[in-house]
């Protein structure tokens, strides 16, 4: 079974000086000697280098105390986030998942060996606890692919240890560079192995490349899609270790994708964009079966635990978590099959094709100040219409289908105008915000009718158990009189709204 852990660290170029004294820097009152460490790394990628391309890093090292399979993500500046597995000889199947996204159907082959001799020190506090490891480390790399040379540098590498305040390093790198010490030029031993050991002739591919700014209308709408493009990648791995919130982040960027593609058919080709939102929208229910229910949970639980004892009749607390623990299995183990099936993974490589050739139309080469504002103008002209008749109809099923059409508009319009705020400023930004405000008072309203659904059905199983459905009564009135307050609050909110558009 896979560990992970995040890892917070900071490397530097060093000579034959070694490391400094770090005593007393930061709280660290002793410096321990641990002895060299040989360590032995194999480094994995695809023969064109996907993983480097991404700052994700795979390898199998042993030696140390940590030997085993590493893989690490990138989450900051000398910030990754590693998840280790045992030693093995074949990578294991849940790091090969982690990194599908990026491989897809690729083969992950042995890239560059890193054999290192670490001269290891702890440094600990006054109790003998540990702070940071630092290490100097004589490295020799060699790239394992036909063509590939060798190389040899040393370095100094310090680690914060777990739960020890980043300050600290920081303290420890004024000390390293007051001794004359400078932060390596590489991110990583990886990076600097292949950047000195590729083949004659050949570039190393490194990190990801940083795109042009963007002038035209298409520039602006492209950047915005690449960036849920590379969102959707990123996020992968987390959705499959089931991280806080990525099934919900993974959800947005597809929906801000396909938002971004009805919006602007003015600047990419419908033709070839209306398959692809197809298969968002796809991807997004997927996601979705899980999300909903986490929501639905969370706001059923906080109702039932607001409510005084005396009024919880029968197992309420019991059947509601049963309920929700039924739905997140099935909804878990459907999401992981939809991220290792053939649909997703073409989707990705759809999405590549479209970012590397996008389907511009001739709108695309215009001013980003008149194409992109007149769509944004367009979008929120649906909200509006949309949102006053919902107003205009009486309490019931139909004004809750048309509150919530408009809220999906306000969706709509609030990402139209999140990628127009790079080009159109400030103006795009308040109705950014402006549709957040509205689309989160709307979403309060379809989560009370979603709720009281459900409590319709948990009811009916309660009675038919024996049960009694007085709690699930009780909760249900409550939850209609939040719908209430929701639409009494709506015209002031619109008003509000419509006096302070500008785009």
């Amino acid at each position: 079974m896979a560990d992970a852990k995040r890892e917070i660290e900071r490397k530097y170029e060093s000579d034959d000086s070694g490391l400094p004294d770090l005593t007393r820097v930061g709280g660290v009152a002793d410096v321990l000697d641990k002895g060299v460490v040989e360590l032995d790394a194999t480094y994995y990628d695809t023969a064109d280098e996907r993983l480097a391309a991404s700052s994700v890093t795979l390898r199998r090292r042993t030696g140390g105390t940590d030997a085993g399979w590493h893989l690490k993500f990138p989450v900051s500046t000398g910030v990754r986030d590693e998840i280790q597995a045992p030693l093995s000889d074949a990578l294991p199947d849940e790091l090969a998942a982690l990194v599908r996204s990026r491989v897809r159907d690729a083969e992950l082959i042995p890239v560059v060996r890193l054999r290192s001799a670490r001269d290891l020190r702890h440094l600990v506090d006054t109790e003998g606890k540990l702070l940071a490891e630092a290490s100097v480390d004589a490295v020799r790399a060699e790239r394992l692919t036909e063509g590939g040379g060798t190389a040899q540098w040393t370095e100094i590498e310090v680690e914060l240890a777990e739960s020890v305040d980043p300050d600290l390093l920081d303290k420890v790198e004024k000390r390293l560079r007051k001794a004359g010490v400078r932060p390596s030029k590489a991110p990583s031993k990886l990076a600097r192995a292949l950047a000195e050991t590729a083949p004659s002739g050949k570039k190393a591919r490194g990190g990801p490349k940083k795109p042009k700014a963007p002038v035209s209308a298409g520039d602006h709408i492209l950047a915005y899609v690449r960036d849920q493009r590379d969102a959707i990648v990123e996020l992968d791995p987390a959705v499959r270790r089931d991280v806080e919130d990525s099934v919900h982040r993974m959800r947005v960027a597809t929906r801000r994708m396909r938002s971004t593609f009805r919006s602007f058919r003015k600047v990419l080709d419908r033709t070839v964009t209306d398959p692809i939102g197809a298969d968002l929208k796809w991807l997004a229910g997927e996601l979705g079966l899980d999300r909903d229910r986490e929501v639905l949970t969370e706001r059923l639980t906080a109702a039932l635990d607001a409510l005084p004892g005396e009024l919880v009749t029968g197992p309420v607390h019991e059947r509601l978590h049963l309920w929700a623990s039924a739905s997140h299995g099935g909804a878990r183990s459907r999401l992981i099959g939809v991220l290792d099936s053939q649909r997703y993974l073409t989707l990705l490589g759809t999405l590549d094709a479209l970012v590397a050739d996008p389907p511009l139309l001739e709108a695309a080469a215009g001013k980003p100040e008149k194409v992109i504002a007149k769509a944004v103008r367009k979008g929120f002209a649906t909200v509006a219409d949309l949102v006053e008749q919902g107003m205009n109809q009486p309490p019931g099923h139909d004004r809750d289908l048309a509150l919530h059409e408009a809220r999906k508009k306000a969706k709509l319009a609030r990402y139209a105008a999140e990628a127009a705020t790079p080009a159109l400023g400030d103006p795009a930004a308040a109705l950014t915000k402006d549709m957040k405000t509205l689309q989160t008072l709307l979403g309060d309203h379809q989560d009370s009718v979603m709720a009281r659904q459900t409590l319709r059905e948990l009811s009916a199983v309660a009675h038919a158990a024996g049960e009694s459905a007085f709690t699930y009564g009780l909760l249900y009135g409550r939850e209609e009189q939040q719908a209430a307050a929701d639409e009494a609050e709506l015209p002031g909110v619109w008003a509000e709204i419509r006096s302070g558009t500008s785009v």
